[in-house]
This record gives C-alpha cells, sequence and structure tokens, in this order.
C-alpha cells in the first residue's frame, strides 16, 4: 500500500490535533481518578481467589464458540440465574461488554413503526444501537420527563398509532454524574403503554439496596430492560441485561451481536458470580465508598466551587480543549491520574475533567487533589 491511500486517514488525524480533540493511549500512573472501579474490587484478592478456583475446577478460559452453539458454558447458565435472583429480573443474559448489549438491545428489540426516545446525553453505545434500529428515534432535553412524553405525544398524533415507545435513560450519567427521575420515567412508560431501557452501569454495585442499583425499586415490571455493566464497580468484565423471559428469549433469537459473537469467556462469567456474592458479603465498602463520595462532593464544592453531583463522577467543566488537556496533564505529573474529556464524547464548550471517586483513594488524597486543581486551575488561565 502507498502512502497515499492514507492520506484521508492522516487528514482526520491532523485535522483532530488542530482541534485540540486528538485522542492517545496514556499509562495509568499517580492516584486513581479516572477508573470506574468505584468498589475497589478490580484488584482484590477474593476476586483473584476466585479466579485460582475457578481454573483448579476446570473452567475454562475461552468460550470456543458462540452461545448458540458449544459456547454455552454452566458458568454463564448458573452467572445468568443468580444475577436473576440478585437483580429482582425475570430473566438476565450476559453479553461481553455493555457497549455490546447496548447495540443488540436497541437495534434489535424496538420495531419498525416504535419509537425511541432517548436522553439527549445516553451513552455513545446506545446511540451505535438506536442508529442501527428500524424504530424511528428523537432525543430528549436532558432529564425533562415533560420532553419526553411531548415527543411520544407528538409522534401518536403524527400517525404512530400501531407501535410501541421505548424510553432510554442512564440512572447516572457517565460524563454529569446526575440521576435519571426513574420513577417519574416508569410512570410515563405505563402510561402511555411502553417501554423503558435503562443503564445502570455507574449505579450497579454502588446504589441500591446491597449495590442493585437506582432501578431497584421497578423489579418484575415486564416493561422495563435494565443493563447492568460488569466492569465498573463490580471490577470484572461483560454486561448483565434484565428483562422479560420473552424479550430475553427475542434477543436470543434476532440480536446479530448475541447470535453471532464467541460467548463471553466463561472464567469470567465465574469471577462475575462472585463480585455479585461481594455486593452482599462486604457491605462495609459500599458503607465506606459512601462516605468517601460525601467527603469528595464537599470537597469540590468548598475548594473549586463546584457543585458536586451526588455521586462519585464530579465532571469540572473547563470548556476550551485545550485547557483541559493542559489541566489533566499536569495532574498527572503531580500524581493525580485524571483525564481530560473533549467532544464528541460531551458537548460542545464542555471539555471538562471527569473526575471519579474510588475506594483506591482516601481522604488525605482526595483533599490534595483537590487543593492542588484549585492551583492549576487558577494559573491555567482561560
Amino acid at each position: 500500500m502507498t502512502p497515499a491511500r492514507l492520506a484521508r486517514h492522516e487528514a482526520t488525524l491532523a485535522g483532530l490535533e488542530r482541534k485540540e480533540r486528538l485522542r492517545t493511549l496514556v499509562p495509568r500512573d499517580g492516584a486513581d481518578f479516572s477508573s470506574n472501579d468505584y468498589l475497589g474490587f478490580a484488584g482484590s484478592t477474593r476476586l483473584a481467589m476466585a479466579v485460582h478456583s475457578a481454573l483448579q475446577r476446570g473452567v475454562p478460559v475461552g468460550a470456543g464458540g458462540s452461545r448458540l452453539l458449544r459456547g454455552n458454558h454452566p458458568e454463564h447458565e448458573a452467572l445468568e440465574a443468580e444475577a436473576a435472583a440478585f437483580l429482582g429480573a425475570e430473566r438476565v443474559l450476559y453479553f461481553g461488554s455493555g457497549y455490546g448489549a447496548n447495540v443488540a438491545l436497541f437495534s434489535t428489540l424496538p420495531q419498525r413503526g416504535d419509537l425511541i426516545v432517548h436522553d439527549a446525553l445516553v451513552h455513545a453505545s446506545a446511540h451505535e444501537g438506536i442508529r442501527a434500529s428500524r424504530a424511528q428515534a428523537v432525543p430528549a432535553a436532558h432529564n425533562d420527563v415533560g420532553a419526553f412524553e411531548e415527543a411520544i405525544v407528538r409522534w401518536r398524533s403524527n400517525g404512530g398509532t400501531g407501535g410501541d415507545p421505548w424510553i432510554a435513560v442512564e440512572s447516572v450519567y457517565s460524563m454529569d454524574g446526575d440521576r435519571a427521575p426513574l420513577a417519574e420515567l416508569a410512570a410515563l412508560a405505563e402510561r402511555h403503554d411502553g417501554f423503558l431501557v435503562i443503564d445502570e452501569a455507574h449505579a450497579t454495585g454502588v446504589f441500591g439496596p446491597s449495590g442493585r442499583g437506582l432501578a431497584a425499586d421497578l423489579d418484575n415490571r415486564r416493561n422495563v430492560v435494565v443493563l447492568h455493566t460488569c466492569g465498573k464497580a463490580l471490577g470484572v468484565s461483560g454486561a448483565l441485561l434484565g428483562t422479560s423471559t420473552t424479550l430475553c428469549d427475542y434477543l436470543i433469537n434476532r440480536a446479530r451481536g448475541f447470535i453471532y459473537s464467541t460467548a463471553p469467556s466463561p472464567l469470567m462469567a465465574a469471577t462475575v458470580r462472585e463480585a455479585l456474592r461481594m455486593l452482599v458479603d462486604e457491605p462495609k465498602r459500599r458503607a465506606d465508598f459512601d462516605v468517601l463520595r460525601a467527603f469528595a462532593n464537599t470537597e469540590i464544592a468548598e475548594k473549586l466551587g463546584v457543585e458536586g453531583s451526588g455521586s462519585q463522577i464530579l465532571p469540572v467543566i473547563i470548556g476550551d480543549n485545550g485547557r483541559a488537556v493542559r489541566i489533566a496533564a499536569r495532574m498527572r505529573a503531580d500524581g493525580f491520574d485524571i483525564r481530560a474529556i473533549r467532544p464528541p464524547t460531551v458537548p460542545e464548550g464542555t471539555a471538562r475533567l471527569r473526575i471519579a471517586i474510588t475506594l483506591n483513594v482516601d481522604m488525605p488524597t482526595i483533599s490534595r487533589m483537590f487543593t492542588r486543581l484549585a492551583a492549576i486551575m487558577a494559573e491555567e488561565k482561560p
């Protein structure tokens, strides 16, 4: 291949660099303020021992095929049964990633003639699935229940009488840290005979009874689809999609991402089982995390004058892409692993530092981090 064949790709990368949007891989280093390992499960001895135990009893690393071929391992089925009981779902399917699960559900469950109303800030994986769907899709203003309802009413009045509305939200938003009004949205879905899809990625493990998430109060509603990712507070990988048996069977038969993908590692399924048990057996982790999260929300308000989100995700809006990158780089140089988030991941003009609180740090470290961040932000003027 001649260098000219790569010219358009090089031009795109150069354009990203000019806009200060070029992404690069940065090694993990310093105090953890960027991971989603909220409860510190990822490096826990207990999960390491669970992996060792599973290998000792012969659980394979690889599945060897899709779930519909030879890849369906007893560990997958055991995890799905235990997760359904824990989460209060009629049935659960285990996917290899939250991204893949979102793409599968949105591209498969909503049908032609349906409407998907999604929060304007819903995750990129939901957008990807929605783009592949045959349903009509419209955004609604962030956390505005009235806007969701207006979109459904407008669709109905324009002839959308034969399909179903699907409401798509996150329970805790990954870049803003705020919560969706789930009770009001569930009532809206009931009122319009529709479905509610809730991505619990950043709530699983840290909110709700025993870490079951903010949708725990909506247990056993057949029109609710709940996605719990396993790569954040659970410290492992994959995703658990909980809903009615009918919708799970439909996904098994129609979701191309499920049918044509090699099944997730049985070894990882065994490890996720242990992570779910840890949520029940080790409540002190969640209690300690609640204290740490509250402390961080107080610190960001006192030292930066920024109102805390109330969750473990604390955005500091910088605005300018270059300034956000410079501040993050200086914080990493000082031993605090903080990353800059820029468009298109977040809206134009809202480049930010996404500060994540985990049990991998303590109160003194959080306090030092915010003190240093305040000083650097004062030096790196807009």
